[in-house]
């Protein structure tokens, strides 16, 4: 893995590959790995050198529960492991089927819940970063003072130390900025989908973390003719170049790929140390 470190919200050093815990859960829709599997994937993440782990309370499906695994597999907590989480417009697993009209997330009270909830599930008395999640639905306009500002009210009461935005767009995430400072934007991107090209720069620039969801293509992975060729003259896989070229893109990004194979996080852990050339580099532009 890479030595490389990233400081988020300016005073938490995390390695530049983290994990993302959703598929530990099969949430919202998919395959999960049997319990057993999913403690020794989180155990050996942190053995790896991943101390960065993104998760939520509502990460949960039939019983099984991104947060539960994480407070069964490694509380106590490692000192330097930073634990993000998200809540929004659900505040429990089975709110996603809910229409936009009913869920009550992004209230005061729901957000309220959701941090506790997110407190008591991981056993901590103070979460490391909390991203205000938007548009459920996609991308939209809505504005995140009012709900922003509930956070950051929990924020100074102890409950949370950071606080960052997802699913948002650059409007959004300048609006968020003259409320509270951001640490993060968590957004999907990755090779393959980058509207969010200016929007990785100017977090960049302003020394805000930019974590890319889906960093390898979530439900519909990345595949390039161009990208099996790189993958083969450095032995690797298509989705380690995906990482890689993440990596390459821009400092501040930090991917946090997901999965509940053993194999799986060894390679995607390992992309840390995969760099492609220049002229690769460009053929992927």
């Amino acid at each position: 893995m890479s030595d490389a470190r990233w400081a988020m919200g300016g005073d938490l050093p995390v390695g530049r590959i983290g994990y993302g815990a959703m598929k530990l859960t099969g949430w919202p829709r998919g395959d999960r790995p049997d319990r057993d599997t999913a403690l020794a994937v989180l155990r050996r993440a942190v053995e790896l050198g991943v101390n960065h782990i993104d998760t939520s309370n509502y990460y949960a499906r039939d019983g099984v529960a991104a947060n539960e695994l994480i407070r069964a597999a490694l509380h106590p907590y490692p000192d330097d492991l930073v634990l993000v989480t998200k809540v929004g417009a659900l505040v429990e697993g089975p709110d996603i089927g809910l229409a936009p009209s009913e869920q009550r997330g992004l209230t005061p009270d729901g957000l309220r819940r959701g941090v506790e909830a997110n407190l008591r599930s991981l056993g901590v008395d103070r979460i490391d970063v909390v991203n205000l999640r938007m548009g459920d639905r996609g991308h939209t306009d809505a504005s995140v003072a009012e709900p922003l500002e509930t956070l950051l009210a929990l924020r100074d009461e102890g409950l949370i130390r950071h606080l960052g935005v997802s699913n948002v767009s650059a409007e959004q995430v300048a609006e968020a900025r003259t409320i509270a400072p951001i640490a993060c934007v968590q957004n999907m991107y990755n090779v393959a989908a980058r509207d969010d090209d200016p929007l990785v720069d100017a977090c960049a620039e302003a020394g805000i973390a930019y974590v890319p969801f889906f960093p390898v293509g979530g439900f519909r992975p990345v595949t390039a003719e161009r990208m099996d060729a790189i993958a083969a003259r450095h032995d690797a896989t298509v989705p380690q170049v995906a990482l890689a070229w993440l990596l390459a893109r821009s400092p501040n990004i930090l991917p946090i790929p997901g999965t509940g194979s053993l194999a799986h996080l060894a390679e995607n852990v390992a992309a840390g140390g995969l760099r492609l050339t220049d002229a690769e580099l460009a053929s992927l532009a």
